[in-house]
């Protein structure tokens, strides 16, 4: 495993096709490419976004035939580089069950995907401003969690709501995770209140890095997403930020011996202990 490792975040404010969503990322992933980044990161939603069942349903394909997967995977073996596509709203392929799956897919060099993550906390909310959100009606939440092999050490994955759970990034860091990826599409009331603080937390809480691509802007549906794409070292500082919501390349280099100075200063991992509480 190297000692550094160069890699960007893509922020995006998505279409409300794939094939359009496609169009809109490529330039981005290539400008990345561009400028030496080995591992590449989008946000949730990199195919599409749209909360309108009627077009949400006429967009989903099942993952092996959506323009947009195939095409980030012919890209990435183009470009030579790792890809974590956020994620990707596909069929999810369970029977009897109509929702799809929010899905992070990690494609290698070869653009070959090596890791599959579904998403395993739905957004389900009524927001102060009369936004309501209810992703269960159309997600089906996944059922593990995943740290992905990489030339970097483990990729723990998580997307977007995960964000909350610190329990599930505490796992991932003690199941190997130097890295953790936080793809999202934060809500502008929710990520102008906590969406840096929460990453952070979550960076200092497991000694990892953070890397978190983001949406942002006003999206064809009417969503309004944060954007603010950032990555957290394993101290809890801000290594590199976005200070807007337009569609850009975010560019880092990381010291990956960092995490395990940070986790020697602080050891808390070792000492973390399950409790069973009575309630």
């Amino acid at each position: 495993m190297t000692d550094t490792l160069d890699m960007a975040l893509i922020q995006t404010r998505t279409p409300a096709t794939a094939a359009a969503g496609l169009a809109h990322v490529e330039p981005l992933i290539r400008q990345a490419a561009a400028g030496g980044a080995q591992l590449i990161l989008t946000p949730e939603g990199t195919n599409f976004l749209e909360q309108r069942r009627a077009l949400r349903d006429a967009a989903l394909s099942d993952e092996g035939a959506d323009p947009a997967v195939a095409g980030l995977k012919a890209l990435a073996a183009e470009l030579g580089v790792w890809l974590l596509v956020g994620s990707a709203i596909v069929r999810s392929g369970v029977a009897d069950d109509p929702r799809a799956a929010n899905r992070s897919l990690l494609i290698d060099p070869s653009g070959a995907i090596t890791a599959r993550y579904d998403k395993l906390h739905v957004f389900d909310v009524d927001l102060p401003g009369g936004e309501t959100y209810r992703e269960s009606a159309s997600i089906r939440p996944g059922e593990a969690a995943v740290v992905a092999d990489t030339p970097w050490g483990g990729l723990g994955l998580t997307i977007c709501y995960d964000l909350r759970f610190p329990h599930l990034h505490r796992a991932l860091a003690k199941a190997g995770a130097g890295l953790i990826a936080v793809p999202a599409a934060f809500t502008r009331p929710t990520g102008e209140a906590h969406w840096e603080t929460l990453l952070r937390a979550r960076a200092i809480e497991t000694g990892a890095f953070v890397l978190a691509p983001a949406q942002g802007g006003t999206h064809e549906d009417g969503r309004q997403t944060w954007g603010r794409s950032v990555v957290i070292g394993p101290w809890g500082e801000v290594i590199a930020r976005f200070d807007h919501d337009e569609p850009g390349v975010l560019h880092a280099r990381l010291d990956l011996q960092a995490v395990e100075k940070a986790r020697a200063s602080v050891p808390a991992l070792r000492h973390d202990r399950d409790f069973d509480l009575p309630l």
